[in-house]
């Protein structure tokens, strides 16, 4: 029997997400007053750093980068060990914001939003659980991060296996015995680029499975001086507000000249120095063109395939691994801490899956089309259905009771990437169609819940309760991002950017490409002109 829905909400707002996202935006709406929960699927509070819990998970920006600005005296009082932090210190990091500003009794662990519903008689959000619990809200905020739900290889088989099979973000929490066993991990992204030295180094034999070859790049991480920590603390007022400001998130200074101005000696030198600095974002920076032009792009595509060459000692094994089909950049680099020299130890095997094909999973091992590859331990570097899969994966109903997912059939409609036409007050943290994963993700994050925050207390201070998108300004940005993504040569290479990593997912260009600086001044445009391109009752 239906429970009838009651014409003033439970709470003022519900969160889908405890992560970074999550966290923030509860912050922000407990310092405006609202009464909020927070739904969290895991049984702990961090997102994508409470999942991702397998060998060698770090992040790729470093460490005093890659945390919140939004805090002086945080940044003051928490003290980073490494160039780049690894899971547990993410974590830690996580939970020690949680319990400084008082959010955890506002959050409900292990509950899974299974279905949100737009009541069109109230304007209200009737949410519910997996735990069959109905709760009310005014406003909705999906903070369910971009890299949540796993994807696993479309090959027959896997249940097959006889030995344990782990999905690389959703790890045990207690960790899986490597010792003295045959491991096969499948992927070569991010993920298996940082898990793939650190499980040689326990498994008795390796075997990579390689579908397409990354551009991975060191990252020399070490731990960071007493000096250097305080040399950022004492400038972190600066920094920050140069982030904020920054084109990615992240503080660099930008190029001025096209790669095919220079000779060949002065870009190599050019690309030395980037490759030595250990950030991801330096041999992109290095010109202005190697995003948008293909010839340029090849010049620094060529340097990484001559490092490939010069560190891996087999040159058939070499060749696998050096990227050809798309260009440098337009799927994400990695960076890594050995990756290329594992592939020299005599217990590490790669098969190249453009040439092999895995035909099956058996009880036993891998099954390619050339012969069976036996393994006790099997782990899945898949990746994630990004960007939407989140998204989609609750049954979220709007206006006419049309569902998000049947909306978003041919691929996400957004405007900026934070509002959907049709779904009144539902609000999407780095939702598709906003810089999101092109970022430094801590400050797109924040960008994102202050403009929702204050939205939702301009709504309030003029007794409003209510703002969706319009159809045209949706559109409008729709397009827009397509145009500017054209412009690049992003769109035409086959990535989880695109959606291509899921069979019948619409392809599409699922990020702003257009800056970071350029989006947030937009987002401002709009909150100063009204809301414009929204409708408000």
């Amino acid at each position: 029997m239906s429970q009838s829905v009651p014409s003033a909400p439970q709470v003022d707002a519900v969160i889908v997400g405890a992560g970074a996202a999550g966290l923030y935006q509860l912050h922000r709406f407990r310092q405006l007053g609202l009464s909020t929960r927070v739904f969290e699927a895991g049984d702990d509070i961090g997102g994508t750093w409470y999942w991702n819990r397998y060998p060698g998970a770090r992040c790729d920006i470093e460490s005093m980068t890659y945390s919140y600005t939004f805090c002086p005296e945080l940044d003051q009082e928490w003290v980073w060990s490494e160039k780049y932090a690894t899971q547990p210190e993410i974590l830690r990091y996580l939970h020690h914001v949680a319990d400084r500003f008082g959010l955890r009794p506002h959050i409900t662990l292990s509950t899974r939003v299974l279905r949100a519903v737009h009541q069109e008689d109230d304007g209200l959000w009737e949410i519910t659980t997996d735990t069959g619990e109905r709760v009310t809200a005014r406003f909705l905020v999906m903070a369910s991060g971009c890299a949540t739900v796993p994807k696993e290889p479309e090959v027959p088989g896997l249940a097959e296996f006889a030995g344990p099979v782990h999905h690389t973000s959703r790890w045990p929490r207690d960790g899986v015995e490597l010792a003295g066993r045959r491991v096969a991990v499948i992927g070569t992204g991010a993920s298996g680029v940082q898990c793939v030295p650190l499980i040689a180094r326990q498994a008795a034999a390796l075997t990579v499975f390689q579908r397409t070859p990354v551009y991975a790049l060191p990252a020399l991480n070490r731990p960071l001086t007493g000096a250097e920590v305080t040399a950022r603390k004492d400038d972190y007022p600066a920094f920050r507000a140069a982030q904020r400001a920054s084109k990615g998130g992240s503080v660099f200074t930008m190029p001025t000249r096209s790669a095919l101005e220079t000779d060949e000696r002065e870009r190599t030198a050019a690309y030395e120095h980037a490759w030595n600095q250990g950030v991801l974002s330096a041999l992109l920076r290095s010109y202005t063109d190697l995003l948008v032009d293909v010839d340029a792009n090849e010049t620094a595509a060529e340097f990484v395939r001559g490092k490939i060459r010069a560190t891996v000692s087999d040159p058939v094994v070499a060749e696998a691994l050096s990227p050809r089909s798309y260009p440098f950049g337009t799927k994400r680099p990695c960076l890594d801490s050995g990756y290329y020299e594992t592939f020299n130890e005599p217990h590490v095997t790669l098969v190249d899956l453009r040439r092999d094909p895995i035909e099956e999973i058996t009880a036993k091992g891998v099954r390619t089309a050339g012969q069976e590859y036996p393994a006790d331990v099997l782990v899945l570097a898949t990746g994630f259905d990004s960007m939407t899969g989140a998204l989609t994966g609750v049954d979220i109903v709007g206006r006419g009771g049309v569902t998000l997912r049947e909306r978003w059939g041919a691929g996400p409609l957004t405007y900026l990437g934070l509002l959907s036409a049709g779904f009144p007050n539902l609000f999407t943290v780095t939702g598709p169609l906003s810089p999101s994963v092109l970022t430094n993700m801590m400050v797109s994050i924040e960008q994102h819940v202050e403009w929702i925050t204050d939205c939702v207390a301009y709504l309030r201070e003029r007794g409003l309760t209510s703002i969706e998108a319009t159809p045209e300004a949706e559109r409008d940005w729709v397009e827009h991002t397509a145009g500017t993504a054209a412009r690049t040569l992003y769109p035409a290479t086959d990535s989880w950017y695109t959606g291509a990593n899921v069979p019948g997912k619409p392809r599409g260009f699922l990020a702003y490409t257009g800056g970071a600086d350029v989006y947030r001044a937009r987002c401002d445009a709009v909150a100063a002109g009204g809301y414009e391109g929204c409708v408000l009752r």
